[in-house]
């Protein structure tokens, strides 16, 4: 069930992204050779005009896209229209202000935060307090004749008369008394131990003087209680025979009561005894109550993986119940160094790596920026934020999964497509340094060659065949021999003895392979070298970097064509159609 309520709310995210791109690309059409990462692709021809023209992609698997209507090769779901976004940044996802207007996206500026510490919601249960439990008991041996406590929960108060009990051992230890006090002007000190006797089983001075002065023998006689307390327990019934010393009553006083809370491990660290837990039952609506932390369990439950931690609290009127469920709040004292904090709307994966989107500030169309950052602490409404944002950021706050999910249509990083790495165009150039114009003719040739013998090797990896791959590459590490270094110079030279190491390293690994995935890693290390070379010396032929963003679970490889349309060497015959053309290598 909690399934199907995932991929309800994942569908309903879709279609308000679909509705979103609708909006937010209606009037930004990019120039861009879009291939079908399904199979299918158009051709992808150099130097496409750009006219209208609608992309279709998959809601589950946005890494597929093609120029017409279809299903998904993976899923088979039907395709759905989309827009490229207008921005090349692949982190970067603009929209239109109506968009902006239709998802309600809100944003806040970022500032540090002394206020508050840190809230620990803790739920609990009211308990007696222990050590104002007590046992009501019988000092005297006897028959129970009567009872004037005669339920559980029933108060008792001290002095109170609680049971008459008929005592043999009582009536002989009152005739005890009677026959001493006859004899009292000649043994004063019998009277005086029988009288000690009678008041050894706690009867009362005012009985014994009754029994002095009357001369009559009581056969029965009132216990009274000891304490005052609320009836926990009742052990004894009329008719019952009990010892001296027998329990009666178990009580327990309700004026002062603990509230056990559940301390969790992630909060200990920030429990002390002496602080203050606000806390309110459902019991006792509209009343807040505070206790005080006075003992913290040192013993962890392994079942609930919770600490008690027994705070106390004054129950004069009653109003609090043991067994009672609570809900609490304990603040922690403000933390003197400044914190940078998140609202927690704004969070859409928590865990060690989250997600937010920050709004480019300064940009005429509205443009929001996934960011991943780690969390610390929970406070209050807010997150701690260790890193990943600074002050003065500006974060979304209300709409940020609508931003997610129209990210994910246009195959960009989201939360829930985070093994989506599109390499942006022409990424992989901004560091190659260009030797171009002092590079000799002769040497760009050479480089014509080789390329030559690349691509025989490319072509092995379209057909899947390993032992081709192998032929290939010893035709390409020959002909990587001929390559005169002499004829170049200086930087020239050196940045070109780094890549002749990695061609041969990997050309090399390739005939020393067997199985045709391993040697499709190899090709693409060997096919950054030829890239970085042949864009920093230039070339007499005319040839396309291509892209897959599936290879390698979806990390994405490029590899060099001499002709626009795409054949895959990582996938072969299983997608020959998965890529696009990311660049065009000129003439030099």
């Amino acid at each position: 069930m909690e399934n199907i309520k995932n991929v309800i709310v994942l569908l309903f995210a879709v279609s308000i992204g679909v509705g979103i791109g609708y909006f937010a690309f209606g009037k930004n059409k990019k120039q861009l050779v879009n291939q079908n990462d399904g199979h299918n692709h158009s051709t992808a021809i150099n130097n496409l005009s750009a006219a209208e023209e609608t992309i279709f992609t998959c809601s589950m698997h946005p890494q597929i896209r093609q120029n017409e209507m279809g299903i998904c090769p993976i899923c088979e779901m039907d395709l759905i229209p989309v827009e490229t976004n207008a921005s090349t940044d692949p982190l970067a996802f603009q929209m239109t202000e109506e968009a902006v207007k239709i998802s309600n996206i809100q944003t806040t500026l970022i500032g540090s935060s002394k206020s508050g510490g840190k809230s620990i919601l803790l739920n609990g249960k009211i308990k007696p307090d222990e050590r104002r439990s007590a046992s009501i008991v019988s000092h005297l041996p006897g028959r129970i004749e009567k009872l004037f406590i005669t339920f559980t929960g029933e108060k008792i108060t001290k002095g109170q008369k609680i049971a008459t009990i008929y005592s043999p051992e009582l009536v002989s230890a009152q005739r005890e008394l009677l026959e001493a006090l006859k004899l009292k002007d000649i043994s004063p000190n019998l009277a005086k131990a029988a009288r000690q006797k009678l008041a050894y089983w706690k009867i009362p001075k005012n009985s014994i003087d009754q029994i002095e002065q009357t001369g009559e023998v009581q056969s029965l006689m009132n216990i009274y209680a000891d304490d005052s307390g609320t009836v926990m327990d009742k052990k004894v019934s009329v008719g019952d025979y009990i010892q001296e010393g027998s329990i009666l009553f178990e009580t327990i006083g309700l004026e002062r009561l603990w509230v056990i809370f559940d301390g969790y491990e992630e909060n200990l660290s920030n429990i002390r005894i002496g602080n203050v837990i606000k806390f309110t039952t459902p019991a006792v609506p509209g009343k807040t109550f505070s206790a005080k932390v006075t003992y913290i369990d040192p013993i962890l439950n392994a079942a609930t993986r919770a600490v008690a931690i027994r705070s106390e609290v004054n129950n004069r009127n009653g109003s609090l119940k043991p067994e009672m469920f609570v809900k609490g709040m304990l603040q922690t004292s403000n933390s003197s160094k400044s914190k940078i904090t998140v609202p927690k709307t704004s969070v859409l994966w928590t865990g060690v790596r989250s997600v937010i989107y920050l709004k480019d500030q300064g940009t005429k169309i509205p443009s929001f920026r996934y960011q991943e950052i780690t969390l610390g602490e929970s406070l209050g409404e807010f997150y701690e934020v260790k890193n990943g944002l600074n002050l003065g950021d500006e974060v979304v706050t209300n709409g940020a999964f609508v931003i997610d999910a129209a990210s994910q249509l246009n195959n960009q990083k989201s939360m829930m497509n985070q093994n989506i790495n599109v390499k942006p165009q022409n990424a992989g150039m901004l560091t190659i340094p260009d030797f171009t114009v002092e590079t000799p003719e002769a040497f760009k040739t050479q480089l014509s060659s080789l390329s030559d013998k690349y691509l025989l090797l490319k072509d092995a990896f379209v057909e899947t065949n390993a032992a081709a791959a192998k032929d290939a590459a010893k035709t390409f590490l020959k002909e990587l021999k001929n390559v005169d270094m002499t004829v170049i110079k200086s930087e020239a030279h050196q940045y070109w003895m780094q890549q002749l190491a990695a061609l041969r390293r990997h050309g090399k690994k390739i005939t020393m392979l067997e199985g045709v995935e391993i040697q499709r890693q190899q090709f693409e290390f060997l096919t950054d070298a030829m890239i970085n070379s042949i864009t920093a010396f230039g070339t007499k032929n005319k040839l396309f970097v291509q892209f897959c963003p599936m290879a390698f679970d979806n990390k994405g490889a490029d590899w060099i064509s001499d002709v626009g349309e795409v054949q895959n060497p990582y996938f072969g015959d299983k997608m020959m159609k998965c890529g696009l053309v990311t660049d065009t290598l000129s003439i030099k």
